[in-house]
């Protein structure tokens, strides 16, 4: 998902085709300059940061003062969070690049946690000379000035966000959050107000407006903040909030100095570095958050969802078990854990986890959904089931985000075979949310398969391939659905495309495969179903494939019209 260190074009062959313990098994002490550079440019690109960072040490070592090892070596403990080496390479870096953006955030933020606000000033301006850059110069400049009492001059620092109307909501928040912590109620309630309007669904907004209301002896405002958060969102953040309110105990203040301050503006930023390229980045940021020591269980949450996301799961097992046990996201953390641990296909410590979990509380919606989606995902259908149904059965009053539990087991359901109840939850998944594409298409694929209902299908089919007319299995469905109908000359056109949209899916080339065979062109047919059997499918489709193979298709029977299918069935 993130950018990554470039490699030549051989290297990248040779070593994206070994598994990732095989091409670290390499000894640094022992390897030539070449080697070590070669090896480390490696494990960055498979995100082993700390190999990485080993490999090019020994480098340099050898090469002592190149430019190009030092600042990538710089980057790589700063995404490891060994911020004493990250900030002795950044002064190494600022010798021959003097602009190099988180070097001046790094030994800027080492000058605002030691009080000294005007030296870090100087590392902030600059490191403002891209858009990025610029939103994280003038929030922690702004804290600087906090630091020091200036609120007209942290406020002036903000107002540089003027330029990018992208910086609204975080200028907005960041004056809230000062004005708090400097005692200016007036100012922090109105800016709490704009920003609350602008984005009340973000939960650090809510945080910090309710904590303010509750110091302010609005408690019952604080707690209709609260309701209306949890109407659209779950968050034991703020079921803690409300559970704490009515009993009158004011809570500590939601910034408390200037570093938290720093802290909470890099927190923002990294959760708004959400895409392929920015994620190298957020790491960067939270790593520094975690530095100034602030709100370990959400920075330890976010950095384990961080490193989830690049599939490093060894270190989000890390980051998640670094949430006190007396957190309110300790439970999510543990959820998370049991994920990771899928992921790395420790399965049983993964459903042991999950198990313990919903034992300690039988109406955890969320635990119980996602040990329903490990057992999915360890074909376990029938015990995804049975999980997915006790999960429903907590539901009152399912509503339109309760859909994806529905269509869920509705696929486990159908895959034991019990079909009857399967369609009733795929209805009640589109009933809740009828434009879900993922629904339509695999309800309106089950039915053509079973050759029921097929206008029906069909026309669910073509609904899900109108919204999404790049996905490869929607096409096919749709291809497949006129075939059942007979219409093999446009299946041969959905198959074709759906072949051309996943061209080592065995399923779909068996299908392209029909349709050719029943438009009289049987050698094509033959291409398409041998391809089908080389894309290795599940055993029992590759006895059907071969038999094809072999045979050819039995000969056409009437296809079953729309009109005979709708017929009401007769009993007995």
């Amino acid at each position: 998902m993130m950018t990554a260190l470039l490699r030549t074009a051989l290297t990248g062959f040779l070593l994206a085709s070994i598994p990732a313990t095989a091409a670290l098994a390499y000894d640094p002490a022992s390897s030539s300059i070449s080697g070590n550079y070669l090896a480390g440019r490696s494990a960055a690109k498979l995100r082993d940061n700390g190999s990485a960072s080993d490999y090019l040490t020994n480098a340099l070592k050898a090469d002592a003062g190149n430019p190009v090892l030092i600042e990538k070596i710089f980057l790589l403990e700063l995404s490891e969070g060994n911020l004493s080496k990250a900030e002795e390479f950044a002064t190494e870096v600022l010798k021959f690049n003097s602009q190099q953006r988180m070097a001046r955030i790094v030994l800027g933020l080492k000058d605002f946690k030691g009080r000294r606000y005007v030296e870090a000033r100087k590392n902030f301006e600059q490191s403002a000379y891209t858009p990025v850059g610029e939103l994280t110069s003038w929030l922690l400049t702004a804290w600087s000035y906090a630091g020091e009492g200036e609120l007209n001059q942290a406020l002036k620092a903000l107002d540089r966000l003027d330029t990018n109307e992208s910086f609204a909501n975080f200028k907005v928040f960041h004056e809230a959050l000062i004005a708090d912590y400097l005692g200016n109620s007036i100012r922090a309630e109105a800016s709490y107000k704009k920003a609350n309007e602008a984005a009340g669904t973000s939960l650090r907004i809510v945080q910090a407006y309710g904590n303010f209301l509750e110091r302010n002896n609005r408690a019952s405002e604080a707690q209709a903040l609260y309701r209306a958060y949890l109407e659209n969102d779950d968050n034991p953040l703020i079921d803690e909030a409300l559970a704490a309110s009515p009993k009158g105990d004011k809570p500590t203040p939601f910034i408390a100095s200037p570093t938290e301050g720093a802290a909470e503006a890099l927190f923002s930023l990294s959760t708004s570095m959400t895409d392929d390229q920015s994620i190298d980045a957020a790491l960067l940021y939270i790593q520094l958050g975690i530095s100034l020591g602030a709100d370990d269980d959400i920075m330890y949450t976010l950095l384990g969802d961080t490193y989830e996301s690049m599939k490093r799961y060894d270190k989000a097992l890390a980051a998640y078990a670094n949430v006190p046990a007396t957190s309110p996201l300790h439970v999510n953390a543990q959820m998370e854990e049991a994920v990771a641990l899928q992921h790395l296909d420790r399965k049983d410590e993964a459903l042991t986890m999950l198990k313990s979990i919903v034992a300690a509380d039988p109406k955890n919606y969320d635990a119980i959904v996602t040990l329903g989606n490990l057992y999915r995902a360890n074909s376990d259908f029938a015990n995804a089931a049975a999980t997915y149904d006790q999960a429903i059965a907590l539901l009152e009053n399912p509503g339109p985000g309760n859909w994806r539990i529905f269509y869920y087991d509705g696929i486990s359901h159908e895959r034991i075979k019990q079909w009857d109840v399967a369609e009733k939850q795929f209805r009640k998944a589109l009933e809740l949310s009828p434009n879900e594409s993922s629904v339509l298409n695999y309800l309106g694929y089950s039915m053509i398969e079973k050759k029921i209902n097929l206008q029906e299908a069909l026309e669910m089919v073509k609904k899900a391939v109108e919204m999404k007319p790049n996905d490869g299995y929607i096409t096919d469905s749709l291809g497949w659905a006129y075939f059942q109908l007979g219409d093999y000359e446009q299946a041969v056109i959905y198959c074709e495309k759906a072949v051309d949209l996943l061209p080592a899916d065995p399923i779909i080339a068996e299908h392209l495969g029909d349709a050719y065979w029943r438009t009289g062109r049987s050698l094509e047919a033959k291409f398409q179903w041998q391809h089908a059997k080389d894309n290795k499918p599940e055993p029992e489709d590759l006895k059907r494939i071969e038999d094809k193979l072999k045979n050819g298709l039995p000969p056409e029977q009437p296809p079953v019209t729309p009109a005979q299918n709708a017929a009401p069935k007769t009993n007995g």
